[in-house]
């Protein structure tokens, strides 16, 4: 199955999900790395094997295996970081995590990138703080506006479309 056939598999009442798969992905202005990274990425953090295999497909065909590897690294680090950086955040706790991150400092790929994937990804697990967190580097690293939102277009609507394809099961 390829993207196309990804977006055929969506039922009739998603057409705004289908059209919009198309949309950020195709239009996106991302370059080839950022823009696969992230689709790789979120499709990890979306929790679907479908869409995560469709897309890591589509994603090995056009760039490196190292982009496809910290991509999944970045949703990896991110499942966990969201999950503590979140909950410490609401109960308003100030202690040190001490937890091993060293793929956020080496993470083998341009540090940029993955700190696009890893917002892109604590958008979709919801932790705020490292929404603020990695939107704040990207901005000091002159990221622009527009590629922040790009990111987070892919990962609302790859999100969707594996919520979507769950309802249909």
């Amino acid at each position: 199955m390829s993207l196309e056939a990804l977006r055929a598999a969506l039922p009739g009442y998603a057409d705004d999900i289908e059209q919009n798969l198309g949309l950020v992905i195709d239009g996106s202005a991302l370059p080839e790395r950022q823009l696969w990274g992230t689709v790789v990425a979120v499709a990890v953090a979306a929790r679907n094997a479908e869409v995560l295999r469709e897309l890591t497909e589509e994603a090995v065909a056009r760039v490196p295996a190292e982009v496809v590897t910290a991509a999944k690294a970045a949703a990896a680090i991110m499942a966990m970081n969201n999950v503590y950086f979140h909950a410490k955040h609401v109960i308003g706790a100030d202690l040190p995590a001490r937890l091993r991150m060293r793929v956020v400092a080496r993470p083998g790929v341009d540090k940029i990138d993955f700190e696009l994937w890893c917002l892109a990804v604590s958008a979709i697990n919801g932790c705020e703080v490292c929404v603020e967190a990695h939107h704040r580097a990207l901005r000091a690293a002159d990221v622009s506006a527009e590629a922040v939102n790009d990111a987070l277009r892919i990962a609302a609507v790859v999100h969707a479309v594996a919520v979507t394809l769950d309802a249909e099961v």
